[in-house]
C-alpha cells in the first residue's frame, strides 16, 4: 500500500477540490471531503495507469508549500483496489 500527500481546498462556490503534488495534473473535486478523497483515489489510479503505460517514472514529490485555506493530508492508496 502506498500513500500520497494531498492538498484539500474548499471551493468558494461549495464543495472541495484536491490535488496530488507528487502526480502533476492529478486533481479532483467532491461535494464533501469524503467524496473528494474517494474521487482522488480514482484519479490516482488513473494517473498511475497512464504513467505505467507511458513508461513514466514516479519521481519524488515536491515539497508541499503552505497555502492559505488549504489542508494537507496523506491518502493511503491500495493499487489493487
Amino acid at each position: 500500500m502506498s500513500s500520497f500527500a494531498v492538498v484539500i481546498h474548499q471551493d468558494a462556490s461549495g464543495g472541495f477540490w484536491g490535488e496530488v503534488p507528487a502526480l502533476p495534473g492529478c486533481y479532483s473535486q467532491g461535494e464533501t471531503v469524503q467524496d473528494l478523497l474517494a474521487n482522488l483515489r480514482e484519479a490516482i489510479a488513473g494517473t498511475l495507469e497512464v504513467m505505467k503505460e507511458e513508461g513514466t517514472v514516479l519521481r519524488s514529490a515536491p515539497a508541499l508549500r503552505s497555502r492559505a485555506g488549504a489542508h494537507r493530508v496523506r491518502l493511503r492508496f491500495d493499487a489493487l483496489q
